[in-house]
């Protein structure tokens, strides 16, 4: 499989994600539901920088039995509860992705439980 990011020369560009990914020679996707900042619990942790890392703790161990790691991420949204938290959440982001450039978009929206503050889908291949 080959991954290569695309951003257009006459469009917006960013450092830290890619406009678009383009995926060629790919076997399997692999989708995740909105996943949570929650242990077997369901207890979200407490402040944003430990949900964050959580729910991308939360996202690697799915990708874990299909035999994918993050270098297979090819899309993810985070989804935020507070427009605030859109600085932390980025630096966790690079922190969690160590410069992989992908595709990622951000929404502000009330989420089901809350107390969470972050959840993340995503779209891995291999």
């Amino acid at each position: 499989m080959e991954v290569r990011a695309i951003d257009a020369a006459d469009a917006p560009s960013s450092p830290f994600f890619a406009q678009a990914v383009e995926i060629t020679g790919a076997r399997r996707l692999l989708f995740t539901s909105g996943l949570t900042p929650t242990e077997g619990d369901w207890v979200p942790a407490e402040g944003f920088d430990a949900q964050a890392r959580l729910v991308w703790r939360n996202l690697f161990a799915q990708l874990a039995p299909a035999g994918m790691a993050p270098d297979n991420l090819v899309k993810v949204t985070v989804i935020l509860a507070d427009r605030a938290s859109r600085g932390a959440s980025a630096a966790v982001f690079d922190e969690m992705l160590a410069g992989r450039r992908i595709a990622v978009s951000t929404i502000i929206a009330g989420l089901a439980d809350p107390r969470r503050t972050i959840e993340i889908e995503a779209v891995a291949a291999d």
